[in-house]
């Protein structure tokens, strides 16, 4: 079993930055991929950013160029440093690891992210 713990979910107001944490308790085997989704009510889950193992990243459109994705794999972590975060960047942010040979995701908890106008 593996836990996914986030932290760095918080208010700002619009055009700041809030920085997101995820810390996975063990080590799973390669490939595979950490990122995060986000989750409005009434909306489906968008998958925010991506990183695998190797250093491969992944943004929705919607972020690109504001939103950065890192990973540590010698700590497990990954972050996500948001820029011009925008009002309708509001939402439960949660984290995500995805075992890509034999398939399987292990998810967060949830952040919730709120931007204010």
């Amino acid at each position: 079993q593996v836990q996914l713990v986030e932290s760095g979910g918080g208010l700002v107001q619009a055009g700041g930055s809030l920085r997101l944490s995820c810390e996975a308790s063990r080590s799973i085997e390669s490939p595979n991929t950490m990122g995060w989704y986000r989750q409005t009510p009434g909306k489906e889950r968008e998958l925010v950013a991506s990183v695998s193992d190797g250093g491969r990243t992944r943004y929705a459109d919607s972020v690109m160029g504001r939103f950065t994705i890192s990973r540590d794999n010698s700590k497990n972590t990954v972050s996500l440093q948001m820029n011009g975060l925008k009002p309708e960047d509001t939402a439960v942010y949660i984290c995500y690891l995805y075992r890509a040979r034999t398939p399987f995701y292990w998810w967060g908890q949830g952040t919730q992210v709120t931007v204010s106008s």
